[in-house]
């Protein structure tokens, strides 16, 4: 058997002519370049890579940027990981003592204030801008490779993942910009420089699969961290499960899921007791939009987050009730 290695001597023998490039290839050629590199030289000085100090080195390290002049950055939780204290190094090699003034595992984003001043930052962007196919840049220190930048397109939006306290993440960004471990919490940039998204995850074993925490949920995420040192997110205040429900049911009040959430607990003095919630009840719908599992309540509270009440839909012993929770 013979192979005909495509790149190999006898592609181009010795005296071929090569095919010269085409005129417009170099044109975009040189135009991509160009962008990249304007995008790295404005960027990548507020990159940092971050770890713990020197007793905690074991624990791993990941990637940060500086979002403001006087020192607050953003990474993920998991690069925190319950860590109070962090060190940074910058691209010329400066270190930088880190204070972790908050940590959200429910989005995986963490919000660093390094002890410095008049830094460089860089500005988050409109992540429901976005289009599929469009350039993305990631920038970190993967396996320790400070100051590491690499390309992609987006590949697909709206992707859901499960952050390591079970809620989910959505909106996630998924792109082809190659990220290893060490990437976590660096930027993912668009072509005009605005950070799009937090580097966050990748699949083992799979080429070209990188997703990112959008910065749309990002900036709220660093609003609250810095206002209040957490989230603050609407809860109900009960222990639930999935239930099935019947056939009849199903078709009698018209549901759009033969699955509802089945209340079990309702705790004292929560916003769902002093609703009217209780053990036994079938939640169907809350502000008018299904509800067919957990992560459907934790959503669609998340959404509500502005409103002083919501309304819960539920089945009570057969009959089809419409309560307000207030907050």
């Amino acid at each position: 058997m013979s192979l005909n290695f495509l790149n190999g001597p006898e592609a181009n023998p010795p005296g071929a002519s090569r095919p010269a490039p085409h005129a417009g290839d170099v044109d975009l050629l040189d135009a991509y370049s160009r962008a990249v590199v304007g995008v790295v030289d404005s960027v990548s000085p507020a990159v940092v890579s971050v770890g713990g100090v020197a007793e905690e080195r074991s624990q791993g390290s990941g990637s940060a940027f500086i979002v403001s002049a006087d020192g607050f950055a953003l990474t993920n939780s998991h690069v925190v990981a319950g860590r109070r204290k962090l060190l940074a190094e910058t691209a010329d090699g400066d270190r930088i003592d880190v204070q972790v003034v908050g940590d959200d595992p429910a989005t995986d984003l963490a919000l660093l204030r390094l002890a410095a001043r008049e830094l460089p930052f860089c500005n988050l962007g409109d992540s429901a801008a976005l289009r599929v196919g469009q350039l993305v840049i990631a920038m970190g220190s993967p396996l320790g490779l400070h100051a590491t930048v690499s390309t992609g397109v987006v590949s697909a939006l709206g992707r859901n993942m499960r952050a390591g306290d079970g809620r989910l993440i959505e909106s996630i960004v998924q792109h082809s910009a190659p990220i290893n471990p060490g990437n976590s919490g660096g930027p993912l940039v668009n072509s005009r420089g605005e950070v799009i998204g937090v580097n966050t995850a990748i699949i083992a074993n799979a080429q070209g699969l990188g997703f990112a925490v959008p910065a749309g949920t990002a900036r709220w995420v660093a609003g609250e961290l810095r206002e209040h040192g957490r989230v603050r997110r609407r809860v109900l205040g009960i222990a639930a499960g999935v239930r099935k429900l019947p056939r009849s049911i199903v078709r009698e009040y018209d549901l759009l899921s033969d699955e509802a959430v089945e209340v079990h607990d309702v705790a004292r003095g929560s916003a769902a007791e002093r609703g009217g919630l209780r053990s036994g009840d079938l939640i169907t719908a809350i502000n008018d939009r299904v509800v067919a599992g957990i992560d459907d309540v934790h959503r669609l509270l998340s959404r509500a987050d502005g409103r002083q009440e919501t309304e819960v839909t539920v089945l009570r012993a057969e009959r089809m009730l419409s309560l307000v929770i207030s907050w």
